[in-house]
């Protein structure tokens, strides 16, 4: 009768454990998002140029139409930790500011995934799964979706220069899901 007193509460405290190493588990890895799919659909955004505000600018004048965003550099997504396709561009709008699209992003979704754009070189294979926050990088956020089409802003400082290729990042276990290098477009 003795034993079964004592083990009792081992076996109750042993239970306790596994389940909150369980829920700790799952809320770390979230597994479920392997099988969960968002897609995004956003359209590459058109700004009108500034309206002349000078003499000689009249009321009747039309405003001029929207010009067609220039193309500053594309690249193609390779895939690092998880299978990852797609293409990247960064655009200047006739206003002058400046966006990272993504098209046809088809990657796994995961937990705590983000779009950086970085000085990192990009590597095939798992040699490229860690060299992203090795040096200098920009978070442009969250990625929006793990499927589709999307539109990041850029800070009006980001040098182009030095930042040369785009990641999707997993900000929870350090490490690339796919990259792209960016390679200026002909002028």
């Amino acid at each position: 009768m003795r034993t079964s007193v004592v083990r009792r509460p081992l076996v109750i405290v042993g239970l306790v454990v596994v389940a909150v190493v369980a829920v700790v588990g799952l809320y770390w890895f979230q597994p479920w998002k392997l099988w969960v799919d968002e897609t995004v659909r956003e359209e590459l955004p058109t700004a009108a140029p500034a309206s002349p505000d000078g003499p000689g600018a009249s009321a009747d004048t039309a405003p001029p139409a929207a010009s067609a965003p220039e193309v500053l550099a594309t690249g193609s997504f390779i895939s690092h930790e998880h299978a990852t396709s797609g293409s990247v561009k960064i655009v200047r709008l006739a206003d002058g500011s400046r966006l990272l699209r993504i098209e046809d992003l088809d990657t796994s979704s995961g937990p705590d995934l983000r779009v950086w754009l970085t000085d990192a070189p990009v590597k095939e294979g798992r040699d490229g799964w860690h060299v992203f926050d090795d040096g200098e990088y920009l978070s442009l956020g969250r990625l929006k979706g793990n499927k589709g089409d999307q539109n990041y802003a850029l800070p009006a400082g980001a040098d182009l220069n030095r930042l040369t290729s785009v990641t999707v990042w997993c900000d929870r276990f350090d490490v690339s899901f796919g990259a792209a290098e960016l390679r200026k477009a002909a002028a």
